[in-house]
This record gives structure tokens, sequence and C-alpha cells, in this order.
């Protein structure tokens, strides 16, 4: 009786242990291979590789069986992988890391056998294939590298050599370093400016001090320059970069100083210098901008400093001033949407109608701010295109079975969303319209709605705009937003622009959830209004961000002239900065959304302005106008001291 008591509870242990160690699903064991990677464990990778034959993610598993060798590859397996997976995501990856390799070594010829393979390659990989012709005696690599000279900012190690061989052929001379070094000012990358001065004549190289000097302490530097200065091109130089720099902090002290010296500098030095001090001007929004800009009327702007310009000439309604500098932009730079419609108003300004009109038909009917903004200039009210016919069971069956679809899922399933965005983009970039309708159908029905939504933002012919524009969770956003007297259509713009609807989403602000909330907004708003025992990790929860959120909205609303163009600024920088941005005089709310100064917010605010576009065409079913949202903007008004003020 003993003997079979102690045996059945032997075998009863052995069977609740069997539920156990099946419980170590596959994507557990996955996510332990991954691990292993990132520890450098090959051991460990080697013994779990096995046990993930056949499972969706078994290509990553290889792929990092593969990485963990790349310092001694084994040519034949990376072509079997690359044969294997021929035209997915993980075999440009492999490529890519191959020919960073090949080319770290000189290995010339294995470089120039793959690299046409390559579909897209980054920077680092296209430098050393100029470095590749270069070593062949191709001399017409020198042409395809000048571009690099000036829009090449703070390059990657494999370039420096491709940018030393214009010095050394010759291609740069002293002057052709000089402007690199000024646009490297103007992108505040200083180091990388000290870097390059070591390519100038020997009479011309500042030494360290001097140039840090100039970099670190430009006023005082400045101020201490004799009278004899401008004798040396490098002293002037240097005097034009030390005025830019002071310009960041106080373009009008910076007026001042080169107003001082500016006799003393020669032409191009002085129009690069007003340009500097009219850009940071003008992304203040100081009266003077415009006058400070037109006394550098002779520099060659970048890009940047030629769209502040537009800029501050909008503010000032000088429509001349916006018509001449956008001419003279690049024909890259001018052909954008921006411009194109900027453009055109200005030559509506000046009675140009029928120029005007053919510069607003070139963009109208695309899906964005400046699409809508010419669509209404010419009277065409914004609808959304026939719905196309839904997927097929065999058009779902053959995208359910694209093996990048089914990785991308797979890594979205095991939390990896970096990577499944990766996989997901991937695939998608060479399918159809119907192809991408089905891959955003199933998207949709796996609950991953930014994929779904980029899966339709892609179609050019065919459109499903219910699913381009996504309106998940209605049955508490929409009570959310009428409890809060909000307009659904802007609440569904604002999401879609802050999560794409992925409820754990999270900034490296901090900011959390559907309406990417910030925790200290979270606390305020959740203390306004009386929520008691709120926790930080509430915030994920649908219901609980969706009530603040939509209560942050209305009140940032309230305190901004109920105006939704000011309330989205608002709501991505801050009350306070959406009221600074406001004007002495009314605006129109596209002059102020494209004079916001912060890149990100003057491009979340355009984009949330056309989404609540189309989604009123959707909620609605009749045409819209986006004018009609982006109103007037009425001048700065002084704040009440006594007023609360919002986070």
């Amino acid at each position: 009786m003993k003997f079979s008591l102690v045996a059945f509870v032997y075998v009863l242990s052995l069977l609740l242990a069997v539920p156990a160690a099946a419980s170590v699903s596959a994507d557990d064991r996955f996510l332990a291979a991954r691990d292993a990677v990132k520890a450098g464990d090959r051991a460990k990778l080697e013994r779990i590789a096995p046990e993930l034959k056949g499972h969706a993610l078994e290509a990553y598993v290889e792929y990092w069986q593969i990485q963990l060798d790349l310092e001694n590859p084994d040519p034949g397996t990376i072509r079997a992988f690359l044969t294997r997976y021929d035209k997915s995501y993980l075999a440009e990856k492999l490529r890519a890391d191959w020919l960073k390799q090949l080319g770290k070594r000189n290995q010339w010829k294995a470089f120039d056998d793959e690299y046409p393979f390559l579909v897209k390659p980054d920077q680092e990989l296209a430098c050393y294939a100029l470095q590749s012709r270069r070593a062949r005696g191709d001399a017409s690599m020198l042409d395809d590298a000048m571009p690099l000279w000036l829009n090449l900012i703070e390059p990657p190690a494999s370039c420096y050599p491709v940018l030393e061989a214009l010095i050394l052929e010759k291609r740069v001379l002293a002057d052709g370093v000089w402007a690199r070094i000024r646009r490297q000012y103007e992108a505040n990358k200083l180091s990388a400016a000290r870097y390059t001065m070591n390519y100038l004549p020997p009479s011309q190289t500042p030494d360290a001090r001097t140039a840090t000097a100039v970099s670190d302490t430009p006023l005082p530097w400045l101020l201490k320059l004799p009278p004899s200065f401008s004798d040396s091109q490098m002293n002037r130089e240097l005097a034009a970069l030390a005025i830019s720099h002071i310009a960041r902090n106080d373009p009008r002290m910076a007026a001042e100083q080169l107003s001082r010296i500016e006799r003393q500098l020669q032409a191009g030095e002085i129009a690069w210098a007003w340009s500097q001090i009219g850009w940071q001007a003008a992304k203040r929004h100081m009266n003077e901008a415009v006058q400070w800009y037109r006394k550098g009327d002779d520099a060659p702007l970048s890009d940047e400093v030629a769209e502040w310009k537009v800029r501050a000439a909008l503010r000032a309604q000088d429509w001349g001033t916006v018509r001449s500098t956008i001419e003279k932009m690049s024909p890259e730079l001018a052909e954008q949407p921006a411009w194109v419609y900027w453009l055109g108003r200005a030559y509506r300004a000046g009675g140009r109608v029928e120029d005007a009109n053919t510069l607003y038909a070139r963009i109208a009917g695309q899906p964005n701010f400046y699409g809508n903004l010419a669509d209404d200039e010419l009277g065409r009210p914004i609808m959304t295109p026939p719905k196309a016919a839904p997927p097929t069971p065999a058009e779902m069956a053959q995208i359910e079975a694209n093996p990048g679809v089914q990785r991308a899922l797979a890594l979205y399933r095991v939390n990896l969303r970096s990577e499944g965005f990766r996989e997901w983009n991937w695939t998608l970039s060479s399918m159809s319209d119907r192809e991408l309708l089905t891959a955003s159908e199933i998207a949709e029905r796996a609950g991953i709605f930014d994929r779904a939504i980029a899966a339709a933002d892609r179609t050019k012919n065919e459109h499903n705009y219910a699913l381009r524009y996504l309106s998940p969770y209605s049955d508490q956003v929409r009570p959310a937003a009428t409890n809060q007297s909000l307009d659904s259509a802007w609440v569904y713009g604002l999401m879609r622009q802050e999560s794409r609807f992925i409820t754990n989403a999270k900034s490296s602000a901090g900011a959390s959830g559907l309406m990417q909330l910030m925790p200290a907004t979270a606390k305020w708003v959740a203390r306004k209004i009386g929520l008691k025992d709120f926790r930080q990790g509430q915030v994920n929860d649908t219901e609980t961000n969706l009530l603040l959120g939509t209560t942050y909205m209305r009140l940032v609303m309230e305190s901004l002239d109920n105006h939704p163009v000011l309330a989205s600024a608002a709501y991505n920088a801050g009350p306070g900065r959406a009221r600074k941005w406001r004007a002495d005089h009314q605006l129109e709310g596209a002059i102020y959304a494209e004079t916001i100064p912060f890149n990100e917010t003057r491009d979340y605010v355009k984009k949330v302005m056309s989404n609540s576009v189309y989604y009123s065409a959707l909620f609605e079913g009749r045409p819209q106008t986006i004018k009609s949202r982006l109103g007037v903007i009425g001048p700065r008004a002084t704040v009440d001291p006594k007023a609360e003020v919002l986070p």
C-alpha cells in the first residue's frame, strides 16, 4: 500500500510537470534566443535554434547566427541565406551588414559584386561605393561626390576618405571649405566645423584655441578683434561665424555687432552673416527679420534658411519677398507642396491669378495640408474618394501567406514593435494597391491599427479612407468627445497623429496611451476633475486616458479662444508656447501653422488639421473645407497674471 501511494504521487508529479513544460511556448523560446544574441551568448543561441525550426520568425534566428560570425564571415552561408530569403527585409539587412564589413576591409571586388543587389543603401554604404570607384580609378566618382561636400554635414566614417579626395584632387578649394564650415555652423555642428577647418590651407587654418573661442565664446572673441583683422580671410570668415553663433541667442546683439564691423568684411561674408541673423530672428517671430534678411539678399541660402525667409515674409504679409525667395529656391525644394502653394498665393496677391491656379492644380487633391488648401483655393470641396471593393477571400489568403506579413505579425505578437514596424514596411514596399488594402484589412483585424493605417496610406489609385483614417474605440471616443463638447473629427485627428491608436504607446519624452499624456499633465487633469486615487499606471487604460485627454483638450481650447489650431499646437508644445507664437496682428490659421518655430509641432498641427477634415468627411458624409477649420488667429493678448497656468 505504501509503495503504491509513493508510485502514485511520483506519476502524478510527472503528469503535472508536462503542462508546465508545455507552457514554455515557441514565442517564449524566440525571445530567449533574442536575449542570447543581445548577451553575445552563442552557445545558448545554438541550443535554442533547433527548437524554432518552422516558426514564423525562424529567419531571424538564422540571421542572428550569421550576425555573430560577421567578423569572420562565411560567404557561402551568407549567400545561401540571401538566396533563401530573397527580397526580404532580413536579406537586405544582412547584405548591408556584410557590405559594411567588406568596405571596412577594402575588399572592393567582393563589395562590387554584391552592392548592386542592395535595394536601399544608406549613406555609409553609398560612401563605400564611392571609395570602391576611386580605388578602380573611376574619376567620375568625384563628380558624384561633390553634392556631399555641402549637404553631408556630419558624415559617417566611410565618407571622410571621399570628402578628402575632393580636397586632394583640388575639386574643393579654400572658399569651398569655408562654405562647408558655414553650413555646419548653421546646423550647430560645431565640432564637425572645427574638424573641417583642418582642410583649409595652412595660412587660413585657425589654431585650436581660436577655433574653440569662436564657437564657445563668440562675443568676447569678436570684441577683442584688432582693427586690422580684415587683412586676413581667416579672421573675416571667423568673424562671420561668430556673428552667426551670437544670433542663435540674441539676433539684435548679432545685428549690432555686424553693423559695427561690416565695413571690414567682404560682400559675401556680410550677406551670409545677415542671412543668419534674419533666420534666427524669423524663428523668434521678430518684426525685423525680413529687413535683416534683405540686407543679405545676395547670399546663397541653404534650404532651411530660405524656408524661414518665406515664413518671415508670410507673417509680414510681404508677398513680393515670398515670391522672389521661392523662385530662387533649388528646384527640389521649390517642388515641395508647401512652397508650390505659397508661391501660388504670392502670384495671386500680385494679380497673377492664372499662374496661381496652375500651381494650385499641381497639388490639389493630394491628401495633405497643402493639397487641402489648394482644393479650397480652387473651390473644390474636399471629399473622400470612392471606396475600393473589399478584399476577396483569395486576396486575403494570398497576403496572409506572405512570409514578410507573417513575420511582421509574429513580431507584433511578441511585442517587438520596432522590428515589426520595419518588417511590415519593407514587405509593403513592393505591393500593389489591392495588396496594400488587403494587408491593411489584416492588420486592422489583428488590432495593429498603426500598420493598418500605414498600409492604406500607401495606395495610389484604389483607396479605402475608412482604413486610412481608422476610428477604433468609437463607443468610448465619441461619448468622451461629446461630454467635453469637442468635435469628434478633431479628437480623432489628434489621436491619429499622437498614437496611431496604440493603447500602450509611449514616447521618448514619457507620454503615454492613446492621447499621449505626459505624467505631469495626467496628474494635473486628474486632480482638476477630482479623479480619486489616480495612479500613473492608469494612463494606459483606454477609458481613463480618454477622460483625461479630452478634458485637457477642452481646457486648452477654452484657454485659447476655442481655436483648434491654437489648441492643437498647445497639446503638442504647451499652451504657453502656442500663445507666444501669435502675432501682434491677425494671422490666417494657415500662416500661424506654417510659422510655428518647432519642426515637430509645425508638422503635427498641419497633420492634425488635415486629419480632421477627412474624419469629418467620413463621419458626416459631406464635402469639407480646411480653411473653415483653420480660420483666423487673433492678435496676441495680454495674459491675465491671475489666470490659471495649464501644463
